[in-house]
């Protein structure tokens, strides 16, 4: 483990415990949910805006910052968000290649970067 100050991993942790309230507010009831994170349906197309910059600021922070780990884990993250996208998509009948390619790709990229993690 990386050694973090300790109010670092507080936070992290805190922030991480926040996250996953929120997802299970949404899964247990996606308009309780709504109103929990104070999301607007009419809004969220804006709000994907910044979810997109966001990531993408986080890819190029692993570029300049990053060590396998964390390309890993982020790997991880994109296949969940993928490969989840795509499964709700496809259960609706909706088209869902773009999110189910993006969960496989994140996995191909989970497998080049554990290549290079055992190989040291």
């Amino acid at each position: 483990m990386i050694n973090l100050p300790i109010i670092i991993v507080v936070l992290l942790g805190i922030g991480a415990m926040m996250v996953a309230a929120l997802a299970y507010a949404f899964y247990r009831d996606p308009e309780k949910g709504m109103a929990q994170a104070t999301h607007r349906p009419e809004q969220l197309p804006l709000v994907m805006v910044d979810r997109y910059i966001a990531v993408a600021l986080i890819q190029v922070g692993l570029i300049f910052f990053g060590n396998l780990e964390m390309v890993a884990v982020f790997c991880v993250a994109g296949a969940v968000m993928g490969l989840g996208d795509g499964l709700i998509y496809h259960r609706a009948g909706f088209p869902h290649i773009k999110h189910t390619s993006t969960g496989v790709l994140s996995l191909m990229g989970l497998m080049i970067t554990l290549y290079y993690l055992a190989a040291g």
